[in-house]
């Protein structure tokens, strides 16, 4: 038996909903990049090894270059794109931006929106842990300090703290 040609999918990406028809085999990633032109999210090393690819998909990370498109039929995708409220920025995006959390730019999409998962997950509740969750995302210029510090911040955690009394709430995280 073949798989079709074409599926039809119905998706919805930073609250709005398209349908349309895509090829079986066309990644979840290329589907936003080339057939949405929602570039923010980067295409590193298309394995799922580098993290450059995060977004959130029911409000949970996953690399957006190992999925399928059409595995995401009737879900919610959100990009780096669709964190802002207009001028707003997400407190994730102030915090990358107060804290240099970045060099190059090139891996800050994913790790922005990791991050946004990490803290609606609720597991982060010292220094230790965000280190750790985040370890997925590659930072080549290697401003990791950085990025601990903002993400840490947005967390309510103390950026040197390696135990859990600075627990945060599943959830809690602004959008």
């Amino acid at each position: 038996m073949q798989a079709p040609a074409r599926c039809p999918l119905t998706i919805t990406v930073n609250g709005q909903q398209h349908t349309m028809e895509v090829e079986a085999w066309v990644t979840l990633l290329d589907l936003l990049r080339e057939r949405m032109g929602l570039t923010g999210t980067k295409k590193g090393c298309d394995h799922g090894q580098c993290g450059a690819c995060t977004v959130l998909v029911d409000g949970r990370r996953i690399n957006s270059c190992m999925t399928l498109a059409v595995m995401n039929d009737g879900r919610e995708v959100q990009t780096i794109e669709g964190l802002a409220k207009g001028d707003q920025l997400h407190p994730l995006q102030q915090a990358f931006i107060e804290q240099d959390a970045f060099q190059c730019g090139y891996c800050t999409p994913g790790q922005i929106c990791s991050a946004v998962g990490l803290i609606s997950e609720g597991r982060a509740r010292c220094s230790a842990d965000v280190r750790e969750l985040m370890s997925g995302n590659v930072c080549r210029c290697g401003a990791y300090p950085q990025i601990l510090r903002a993400v840490s911040q947005v967390a309510g955690i103390a950026p040197d703290s390696e135990n859990a009394e600075h627990a945060i709430t599943i959830g809690t995280v602004p959008a």
